[in-house]
């Protein structure tokens, strides 16, 4: 049993604790009647967290870890081709900035006239459709305020979002860095549909894009 002042010691001693591996440190400080226990864990070198228990009820505090790639495609209205490619390059460095002001981490943006494609790891404090619409909304106020495609009237109301294993990661960042050549031969609209297929997502063409 620890007294309370061993028990501050071993406070001071694990918050500079640095350790590789997972442990867990209990003691019940004297005089105690509540029998109130405190238990001290850490990870990867450092103390992540102090968790209370009472006797016989015990709440530990999980800490959160995720995993959340997504491919976001969104076209232009009525999939006109109005981002003409000398403006694009700004175009995607603002989307970027504005994704990293959001906790996401972007690891390819590119599109061609009349769409483009993000892939990102969403942050699991970010709400996918409120962070497509700022993509939108902040997106058209730049385009506006500096004239970057004269003939843009705005983006296509809905969007298309997809989650992927992370061993996908470099074969879609190729591949969205590769736009230009898959259009080539490819429309917007069957790409899209290619998409919507590989995802099994139903879906009705009159509301398609």
């Amino acid at each position: 049993m620890m007294t309370a002042q061993s028990f501050r010691v071993m406070d001071l001693l694990l918050s500079n604790v640095a350790s590789s591996a997972f442990g867990i440190l209990h003691g019940q400080a004297m005089n105690d009647p509540g029998g109130i226990e405190y238990e001290y864990a850490w990870m990867k070198s450092r103390v992540v967290r102090k968790t209370k228990r009472n006797r016989g009820a015990v709440q530990y505090t999980m800490s959160t870890y995720t995993q959340i790639l997504y491919q976001i495609v969104f076209g232009t209205k009525h999939r006109e081709p109005t981002l003409e490619a000398a403006g694009r390059p700004e175009l995607f460095r603002y989307i970027s900035g504005l994704l990293e002001n959001k906790k996401c981490h972007v690891y390819q943006i590119n599109g061609v006239a009349d769409h483009l494609h993000i892939l990102l790891a969403l942050h699991p404090s970010v709400a996918l459709s409120e962070l497509v619409k700022d993509i939108k909304l902040s997106s058209t106020k730049l385009i506006k305020e500096k004239l970057l495609f004269p003939r843009f009237s705005g983006w296509q109301e809905g969007y298309g979002a997809f989650t992927y294993a992370t061993d996908r990661k470099q074969t879609l960042i190729n591949y969205i860095r590769n736009q230009e050549v898959h259009h080539r031969k490819k429309s917007f609209r069957d790409e899209y549909v290619e998409l919507l297929d590989e995802h099994h997502v139903d879906f009705d063409e009159k509301y398609l894009l």
